[in-house]
């Protein structure tokens, strides 16, 4: 299946920016089952210097400064990509038990394995905890196809969380979200990453976009899309695995990756810092996912 994406962001400030200093992670990165085919940012007013970059995690960024006085900034982002459909041979009630995965883990062979055990360790926003674990203890059973249990935390998110942009911000620490049981996908992400890590399984979290349709009958508005946030968990026999648990479901051909990493703070869409600004600015977002054909 093939996409084409735009992703518009544009700030206007209460006062003049003298200057901005930003980097983003906008564009697709290549993956086993992702091919991005063409990729474009464009900055408004246009930066005094701009590198297109790698990170540590292998991401696109691009980072760039403007340095004149300005009231507005905008980004766009262009991308097509296509994405294959061996994505969704993967069988959930086969492969290593969980505690399978636990004990090949730290087996030196292969590489893979030393770099997903860094997907163990705490990151700034996901940080294990006892009560992490306790929450999604139940979903794993040692001798269970590993996936298997994977899919019903997943299960288990969806089904005892409400999808609330209201009740969260980014700032929301775990303990807050499991509490209220309500939040947006990334919050759900994080919350799974926070339940494996405790359990000691390996898993990073995945931004990207997530193609949505319209109703029977009515036209797809035009920047209705949204960025979207998923999370990805390691078996050393298996390799990565992509859920969603917002949507219930495994990634599929509809979601698009761009980045990622151990959290959100490793890959934030746009992220930067202004000198001057006012009190406040206002934020506009608009994303389009077109579907291109197979």
């Amino acid at each position: 299946m093939k996409y084409r994406i735009r992703h518009r962001t544009r700030y206007e400030y209460q006062g003049l920016v003298s200057q901005c200093y930003s980097v983003t992670h906008l564009l697709p990165r290549n993956t086993f089952y992702q091919r991005c085919e063409r990729a474009s940012i464009s900055v408004d007013p246009l930066p005094a210097q701009g590198a297109d970059r790698t990170d540590y995690f292998g991401n696109h960024a691009y980072h760039f400064t403007v340095q004149f006085p300005h009231r507005y900034l905008e980004v766009v982002a262009e991308s097509e990509v296509e994405i294959f459909a061996q994505r969704q041979s993967l069988a959930l009630d086969f492969g290593a038990t969980c505690a399978e995965v636990r004990s090949l883990l730290y087996n030196l062979e292969p590489e893979e394995n030393i770099r997903a055990r860094e997907f163990l360790l705490d990151s700034p926003k996901v940080v294990r905890s006892q009560t992490l674990a306790d929450y999604a203890s139940d979903c794993f059973v040692d001798d269970r196809p590993f996936f298997s249990c994977v899919r019903e935390l997943t299960h288990k998110i969806y089904s005892e969380f409400t999808f609330d942009p209201r009740s969260t911000e980014v700032t929301t620490p775990l303990e807050e979200v499991l509490e209220l049981r309500a939040g947006v996908c990334q919050d759900f992400a994080h919350l799974a990453i926070g339940c494996l890590r405790s359990l000691g399984y390996p898993a990073r979290y995945v931004s990207g976009y997530l193609e949505t349709l319209p109703p029977p009958g009515q036209t797809k508005l035009e920047g209705a899309d949204a960025s979207h946030a998923w999370f990805s968990v390691y078996s050393p026999t298996e390799g990565w695995a992509d859920f969603d648990p917002t949507n219930n479901l495994m990634a599929m051909e509809q979601h698009i990756t761009t980045a990622w990493g151990r959290d959100y703070s490793d890959i934030t869409p746009l992220k930067g810092s202004v000198l001057g600004g006012g009190a406040g600015h206002a934020l506009d977002v608009a994303v389009d996912v077109q579907r291109l054909g197979a």
